[in-house]
Protein backbone atom coordinates (compact mmCIF):
# COMPACT_ATOMS: atom_id res chain seq x y z
CA UNK A 1 0.00 0.00 0.00
CA UNK A 2 1.27 3.31 -0.86
CA UNK A 3 0.36 6.79 0.31
CA UNK A 4 -0.46 9.26 -2.06
CA UNK A 5 -1.50 13.36 -1.97
CA UNK A 6 -3.97 14.80 -4.73
CA UNK A 7 -4.90 17.58 -2.73
CA UNK A 8 -4.85 19.59 -0.08
CA UNK A 9 -6.63 17.80 2.42
CA UNK A 10 -7.34 14.84 0.12
CA UNK A 11 -5.14 11.28 -0.17
CA UNK A 12 -5.67 8.19 -1.52
CA UNK A 13 -3.64 4.70 -0.76
CA UNK A 14 -2.68 2.99 -3.58
CA UNK A 15 -3.97 -0.33 -3.46
CA UNK A 16 -6.47 -3.63 -5.63
CA UNK A 17 -9.22 -1.51 -4.41
CA UNK A 18 -7.97 1.96 -3.66
CA UNK A 19 -8.98 3.78 -0.25
CA UNK A 20 -9.37 7.45 -0.72
CA UNK A 21 -8.31 9.92 2.79
CA UNK A 22 -10.06 13.12 3.57
CA UNK A 23 -8.38 15.57 6.45
CA UNK A 24 -11.45 16.98 8.31
CA UNK A 25 -8.70 19.05 10.83
CA UNK A 26 -5.04 17.99 11.69
CA UNK A 27 -6.01 15.44 13.61
CA UNK A 28 -9.28 13.68 12.18
CA UNK A 29 -9.58 11.91 8.77
CA UNK A 30 -12.46 10.34 7.21
CA UNK A 31 -11.74 6.90 4.76
CA UNK A 32 -13.41 6.48 1.66
CA UNK A 33 -14.40 2.55 1.46
CA UNK A 34 -11.78 0.56 3.87
CA UNK A 35 -10.38 -3.02 0.92
CA UNK A 36 -11.14 -6.12 0.66
CA UNK A 37 -10.37 -8.04 4.26
CA UNK A 38 -9.12 -7.23 7.65
CA UNK A 39 -5.64 -7.56 6.45
CA UNK A 40 -6.38 -4.33 4.26
CA UNK A 41 -7.79 -3.36 7.08
CA UNK A 42 -5.23 -3.30 9.58
CA UNK A 43 -2.55 -2.23 6.78
CA UNK A 44 -4.63 0.81 6.68
CA UNK A 45 -4.90 1.72 10.32
CA UNK A 46 -1.12 1.22 10.28
CA UNK A 47 -0.40 3.96 7.59
CA UNK A 48 -2.80 5.97 9.51
CA UNK A 49 -1.25 6.00 12.95
CA UNK A 50 2.01 6.38 11.32
CA UNK A 51 1.04 9.68 10.16
CA UNK A 52 -0.59 10.55 13.59
CA UNK A 53 -4.37 10.55 12.11
CA UNK A 54 -7.59 9.15 13.59
CA UNK A 55 -10.26 7.22 12.02
CA UNK A 56 -13.44 9.45 12.47
CA UNK A 57 -15.58 8.16 10.16
CA UNK A 58 -15.58 5.64 7.10
CA UNK A 59 -17.65 6.14 3.66
CA UNK A 60 -18.81 3.44 2.16
CA UNK A 61 -19.55 3.48 -1.94
CA UNK A 62 -21.27 0.21 -1.53
CA UNK A 63 -21.51 -3.00 -0.08
CA UNK A 64 -19.50 -5.04 -2.29
CA UNK A 65 -16.96 -7.00 0.05
CA UNK A 66 -13.97 -5.75 -1.74
CA UNK A 67 -14.99 -2.05 -0.47
CA UNK A 68 -16.14 -3.23 3.05
CA UNK A 69 -14.11 -5.72 4.00
CA UNK A 70 -11.89 -3.67 6.34
CA UNK A 71 -14.75 -2.24 8.32
CA UNK A 72 -15.26 -4.12 11.39
CA UNK A 73 -11.56 -3.97 12.27
CA UNK A 74 -11.20 -0.45 11.71
CA UNK A 75 -14.75 0.09 13.81
CA UNK A 76 -13.71 -1.92 16.46
CA UNK A 77 -10.14 -0.53 16.78
CA UNK A 78 -11.23 2.99 16.21
CA UNK A 79 -14.84 3.22 17.22
CA UNK A 80 -15.14 4.95 13.78
CA UNK A 81 -18.65 5.80 12.79
CA UNK A 82 -19.85 4.14 8.73
CA UNK A 83 -21.77 5.84 6.47
CA UNK A 84 -23.61 4.09 3.52
CA UNK A 85 -26.25 5.03 1.69
CA UNK A 86 -29.82 3.55 1.10
CA UNK A 87 -29.63 -0.17 0.24
CA UNK A 88 -26.08 -0.41 0.47
CA UNK A 89 -26.36 0.21 4.33
CA UNK A 90 -28.87 -2.97 4.62
CA UNK A 91 -26.10 -5.40 2.77
CA UNK A 92 -23.20 -3.58 5.25
CA UNK A 93 -24.97 -4.63 8.36
CA UNK A 94 -26.30 -7.57 6.71
CA UNK A 95 -23.47 -9.26 4.37
CA UNK A 96 -25.08 -12.59 3.74
CA UNK A 97 -27.29 -10.56 1.40
CA UNK A 98 -24.60 -9.99 -1.44
CA UNK A 99 -23.80 -13.70 -2.00
CA UNK A 100 -27.73 -14.52 -1.43
CA UNK A 101 -28.79 -12.07 -3.98
CA UNK A 102 -25.78 -13.22 -6.45
CA UNK A 103 -26.98 -16.76 -6.44
CA UNK A 104 -30.50 -16.23 -5.99
CA UNK A 105 -31.19 -18.33 -3.08
CA UNK A 106 -29.43 -19.61 0.39
CA UNK A 107 -25.49 -19.69 -0.76
CA UNK A 108 -23.87 -22.47 -0.35
CA UNK A 109 -20.77 -23.42 2.10
CA UNK A 110 -18.11 -22.20 -0.91
CA UNK A 111 -19.60 -18.98 -1.89
CA UNK A 112 -20.06 -17.49 1.59
CA UNK A 113 -16.36 -16.44 1.54
CA UNK A 114 -14.52 -12.81 1.67
CA UNK A 115 -14.65 -12.29 -1.65
CA UNK A 116 -17.95 -12.14 -1.77
CA UNK A 117 -19.25 -11.49 2.14
CA UNK A 118 -17.96 -9.05 4.52
CA UNK A 119 -17.62 -8.84 8.29
CA UNK A 120 -20.72 -7.02 9.34
CA UNK A 121 -20.39 -3.89 10.54
CA UNK A 122 -22.34 -1.23 12.49
CA UNK A 123 -24.00 1.79 9.50
CA UNK A 124 -25.29 5.08 9.80
CA UNK A 125 -27.24 6.02 6.71
CA UNK A 126 -25.22 9.15 4.83
CA UNK A 127 -27.49 11.59 4.09
CA UNK A 128 -26.98 14.65 6.23
CA UNK A 129 -23.69 13.04 7.93
CA UNK A 130 -20.85 14.01 5.78
CA UNK A 131 -18.87 16.66 7.15
CA UNK A 132 -17.74 20.08 5.71
CA UNK A 133 -15.90 19.45 2.65
CA UNK A 134 -17.25 15.93 1.30
CA UNK A 135 -20.36 15.73 -1.08
CA UNK A 136 -21.65 12.06 -2.56
CA UNK A 137 -22.90 12.14 -5.76
CA UNK A 138 -25.10 8.83 -7.46
CA UNK A 139 -23.04 6.54 -9.31
CA UNK A 140 -26.16 3.42 -10.10
CA UNK A 141 -25.64 0.68 -12.14
CA UNK A 142 -22.67 -0.95 -10.72
CA UNK A 143 -24.71 -2.00 -7.58
CA UNK A 144 -28.16 -1.03 -6.57
CA UNK A 145 -26.98 2.72 -4.84
CA UNK A 146 -23.49 3.10 -4.97
CA UNK A 147 -22.33 6.43 -4.40
CA UNK A 148 -19.19 8.63 -5.80
CA UNK A 149 -17.65 11.28 -3.11
CA UNK A 150 -16.51 14.31 -3.61
CA UNK A 151 -13.98 16.47 -2.26
CA UNK A 152 -13.11 20.28 -1.08
CA UNK A 153 -9.95 19.54 -3.44
CA UNK A 154 -12.09 18.84 -6.65
CA UNK A 155 -10.72 15.62 -6.77
CA UNK A 156 -13.19 12.83 -7.30
CA UNK A 157 -13.06 9.33 -5.81
CA UNK A 158 -15.59 7.07 -8.93
CA UNK A 159 -16.01 3.72 -7.00
CA UNK A 160 -16.78 1.19 -9.54
CA UNK A 161 -17.86 3.46 -12.09
CA UNK A 162 -15.29 2.98 -14.05
CA UNK A 163 -12.43 -0.27 -14.93
CA UNK A 164 -9.00 0.08 -16.81
CA UNK A 165 -7.91 -0.84 -19.68
CA UNK A 166 -6.18 -3.93 -18.63
CA UNK A 167 -9.04 -5.33 -16.55
CA UNK A 168 -11.33 -5.12 -19.09
CA UNK A 169 -8.79 -6.82 -22.16
CA UNK A 170 -8.30 -9.32 -19.45
CA UNK A 171 -11.10 -10.08 -17.97
CA UNK A 172 -13.91 -8.30 -20.57
CA UNK A 173 -16.67 -8.52 -18.00
CA UNK A 174 -17.23 -6.75 -15.00
CA UNK A 175 -20.09 -6.76 -12.59
CA UNK A 176 -23.32 -4.59 -13.52
CA UNK A 177 -26.69 -4.37 -11.72
CA UNK A 178 -28.46 -2.50 -14.16
CA UNK A 179 -27.30 -1.90 -17.71
CA UNK A 180 -29.26 1.03 -18.81
CA UNK A 181 -28.22 3.38 -15.24
CA UNK A 182 -24.82 1.98 -16.02
CA UNK A 183 -24.65 3.98 -19.12
CA UNK A 184 -26.45 6.61 -18.10
CA UNK A 185 -23.41 6.82 -15.00
CA UNK A 186 -21.11 6.34 -17.76
CA UNK A 187 -23.08 9.94 -19.67
CA UNK A 188 -22.48 11.63 -16.35
CA UNK A 189 -19.43 11.20 -15.55
CA UNK A 190 -18.39 12.93 -18.98
CA UNK A 191 -19.57 16.29 -17.15
CA UNK A 192 -17.63 16.48 -14.26
CA UNK A 193 -14.71 18.89 -14.13
CA UNK A 194 -12.69 17.63 -11.08
CA UNK A 195 -8.24 17.80 -10.70
CA UNK A 196 -7.97 14.52 -10.01
CA UNK A 197 -10.25 11.57 -10.24
CA UNK A 198 -9.63 8.21 -8.52
CA UNK A 199 -11.47 5.24 -9.58
CA UNK A 200 -11.41 2.15 -7.20
CA UNK A 201 -9.90 -0.12 -9.22
CA UNK A 202 -7.30 1.86 -11.75
CA UNK A 203 -4.95 4.28 -11.18
CA UNK A 204 -5.47 7.66 -10.43
CA UNK A 205 -5.64 10.12 -13.66
CA UNK A 206 -6.46 13.84 -14.29
CA UNK A 207 -8.53 12.71 -17.79
CA UNK A 208 -11.20 9.85 -17.27
CA UNK A 209 -12.47 10.90 -20.95
CA UNK A 210 -10.92 7.40 -22.62
CA UNK A 211 -11.57 5.57 -19.70
CA UNK A 212 -15.55 5.88 -20.45
CA UNK A 213 -14.97 5.38 -23.67
CA UNK A 214 -13.28 2.08 -23.07
CA UNK A 215 -16.21 1.16 -20.59
CA UNK A 216 -19.08 2.11 -22.54
CA UNK A 217 -17.78 0.46 -26.00
CA UNK A 218 -17.35 -2.65 -24.29
CA UNK A 219 -20.81 -2.88 -22.87
CA UNK A 220 -22.08 -1.95 -26.24
CA UNK A 221 -19.87 -5.34 -27.49
CA UNK A 222 -21.41 -7.51 -25.11
CA UNK A 223 -24.39 -6.51 -25.97
CA UNK A 224 -24.19 -6.86 -29.24
CA UNK A 225 -22.73 -10.51 -28.71
CA UNK A 226 -25.31 -11.74 -26.75
CA UNK A 227 -27.86 -10.62 -29.22
CA UNK A 228 -26.25 -12.58 -32.05
CA UNK A 229 -25.97 -15.46 -29.60
CA UNK A 230 -29.77 -15.71 -29.36
CA UNK A 231 -30.06 -16.00 -32.84
CA UNK A 232 -31.44 -19.29 -32.47
CA UNK A 233 -33.07 -20.13 -28.93
CA UNK A 234 -30.72 -19.90 -25.97
CA UNK A 235 -31.05 -20.88 -22.72
CA UNK A 236 -29.44 -18.11 -19.62
CA UNK A 237 -26.90 -21.56 -19.23
CA UNK A 238 -25.89 -21.72 -22.76
CA UNK A 239 -25.54 -18.10 -23.10
CA UNK A 240 -23.29 -18.16 -19.95
CA UNK A 241 -21.23 -20.98 -20.91
CA UNK A 242 -20.78 -19.17 -25.17
CA UNK A 243 -19.79 -16.36 -23.21
CA UNK A 244 -17.24 -17.91 -21.16
CA UNK A 245 -16.38 -19.86 -23.71
CA UNK A 246 -15.33 -16.93 -26.27
CA UNK A 247 -13.87 -14.48 -24.14
CA UNK A 248 -11.92 -17.51 -22.72
CA UNK A 249 -12.62 -17.45 -18.95
CA UNK A 250 -12.44 -19.93 -16.27
CA UNK A 251 -15.65 -20.75 -14.60
CA UNK A 252 -15.67 -21.16 -10.60
CA UNK A 253 -18.36 -20.40 -8.03
CA UNK A 254 -17.14 -16.44 -7.51
CA UNK A 255 -17.14 -16.16 -11.00
CA UNK A 256 -20.28 -18.05 -11.92
CA UNK A 257 -22.63 -16.23 -9.55
CA UNK A 258 -20.93 -12.64 -10.42
CA UNK A 259 -21.08 -13.00 -14.38
CA UNK A 260 -23.95 -15.39 -14.32
CA UNK A 261 -25.81 -12.24 -12.67
CA UNK A 262 -24.01 -9.45 -15.05
CA UNK A 263 -25.24 -11.68 -18.17
CA UNK A 264 -28.64 -11.49 -16.44
CA UNK A 265 -29.07 -7.97 -15.97
CA UNK A 266 -27.73 -7.84 -19.87
CA UNK A 267 -30.96 -9.71 -20.68
CA UNK A 268 -32.93 -7.85 -18.66
CA UNK A 269 -31.71 -4.92 -20.81
CA UNK A 270 -32.21 -6.25 -24.31
CA UNK A 271 -35.73 -7.64 -22.88
CA UNK A 272 -36.54 -4.02 -21.84
CA UNK A 273 -35.04 -2.36 -25.02
CA UNK A 274 -37.40 -5.11 -27.28
CA UNK A 275 -34.34 -6.79 -28.63
CA UNK A 276 -35.18 -9.98 -27.35
CA UNK A 277 -37.88 -12.06 -25.89
CA UNK A 278 -38.23 -14.97 -24.10
CA UNK A 279 -40.85 -17.76 -23.84
CA UNK A 280 -41.49 -21.23 -22.21
CA UNK A 281 -40.46 -24.31 -24.05
CA UNK A 282 -40.57 -28.12 -22.76
CA UNK A 283 -40.03 -26.33 -18.96
CA UNK A 284 -37.13 -24.03 -20.21
CA UNK A 285 -36.74 -20.50 -20.30
CA UNK A 286 -35.48 -19.43 -23.75
CA UNK A 287 -34.28 -16.38 -25.37
CA UNK A 288 -34.32 -15.23 -29.06
CA UNK A 289 -33.75 -12.05 -30.98
CA UNK A 290 -36.88 -9.88 -32.04
CA UNK A 291 -37.77 -10.02 -35.47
Amino acid sequence: MELIKVGEKTYYIKNPTNIGIYKINDKDIYLIDSGNDKDAGKKILKIVNEQGWNVKGIISTHSNADHIGGNKVIQDRTNCNIYAYNIEKCFTENPLLEPSFLYGGYPFKELRNKFLMAKESNVNLIQDNLPEGLEYFPLKGHFFDMIGIKTSDNVYFLADSLFSKETITKYHLFYIYDVKEYLNTLDNLSNLNGIFYIPSHCEGTDNITHLIEINKNKIYEILDKIYNICESEKTFEEILKIIFDEYNLIMNENQYVLIGSTIKSYLSYLKDENRLAYEYKNNRMVWKQVN
